[in-house]
């Protein structure tokens, strides 16, 4: 009887899936999101240090084409025509364009106009190397000039000579005991004026147009009827376009012809000193002729 009253023991196991969010899965495709975003973030550090010629390269690669069906109207270009005046049936034309290099910066769009910048600076620059050169042989020839007269040579040290970006610069300066102009006045001694006109003889062999100038230096100026500095050194830069008119120079050569009183002197920190007195000649530069089919 004892053992009919034992009665089985039944034990249940549950088996548990090692799928779902127990299992391994997930971590297979969060590793698959780092990894895509690791590539990601590495895209777009090489697009930020990449120079601009391969990101103009890459986007011209990867540029779509445009594709245009030209009719005789907008429903031929859908529907063509059955038949033509010859009684053909065309087909529609498909025109396949290419956007090109695209754009990377405003300069882009103008590259023709930037070449011809580039002509014209090149242009410029050999006008430039010819006009210095004809400087050069004015000054060599100024120079020589005054060595072989007695009476320029002793003046030698009154002439400075200079080529500028305006041009050439010829300054005839005074010195304590050999003013150019009688004093107050603007009448030349005979040794300025034959100096002066030794160079209008040197630049009258040029085209180039010039420019005169009178300065004087910093003291003060009072003459008849209200003069000043300013009158009187326009007077004095007159009389030097007198004297050139006389060797040669044409009115049609003279730029300008100014007055600068004591504004522009060679020494600034002794506006009183002689040599400020001066008379400046300068043999100007003559800017290209640029031709009616540069811009285009």
């Amino acid at each position: 009887m004892a053992d009919d009253d034992k009665k089985p023991i039944i034990k249940k196991v549950k088996k548990v899936d090692g799928g779902g969010a127990h299992g391994g899965a997930w971590k297979v495709a969060y590793a698959d999101f780092v990894t895509a975003m690791m590539a990601f973030f590495m895209l777009l550090w090489l697009l930020n240090v990449a120079p601009p010629e391969t990101l103009a390269g890459l986007a011209d690669y990867f540029s779509p084409t445009s594709a245009a069906v030209i009719g005789k109207t907008g429903s031929d270009s859908i529907n063509p025509p059955s038949e033509d005046a010859e009684g053909m049936n065309p087909s529609p034309l498909v025109i396949i364009s290419d956007p090109g290099k695209p754009q990377t910066g405003p300069s882009e769009g103008k590259e023709k106009g930037g070449k011809g910048d580039s002509k014209l600076d090149e242009l410029a620059e050999r006008i430039k190397d010819q006009e210095d050169l004809a400087f050069e042989d004015l000054q060599e020839q100024l120079r020589l000039a005054i060595q072989q007269s007695p009476q320029l040579s002793e003046m030698s040290d009154q002439v400075i000579m200079e080529i500028t970006d305006e041009g050439m610069k010829i300054q005839l300066v005074d010195k304590d005991r050999r003013a150019m102009f009688k004093s107050g006045t603007d009448d030349l001694y005979g040794y300025a004026k034959a100096m002066i006109a030794a160079v209008g003889e040197s630049v009258a062999t040029l085209p180039n147009r010039l420019t005169i100038e009178g300065h004087t230096d910093g003291g003060a100026f009072s003459g008849p009827n209200g003069m000043t500095n300013w009158e009187l050194s326009a007077d004095r830069a007159n009389a030097a376009r007198r004297v050139l008119d006389e060797t040669g120079v044409t009115n049609d050569r003279i730029a300008e012809v100014i007055g600068k009183a004591s504004t522009d002197p060679i020494f600034p920190d002794n506006p009183f000193k002689s040599e400020n007195r001066r008379i400046t000649v300068l043999v100007l530069r003559e800017a290209p002729v640029v031709p009616p089919s540069a811009g285009n």
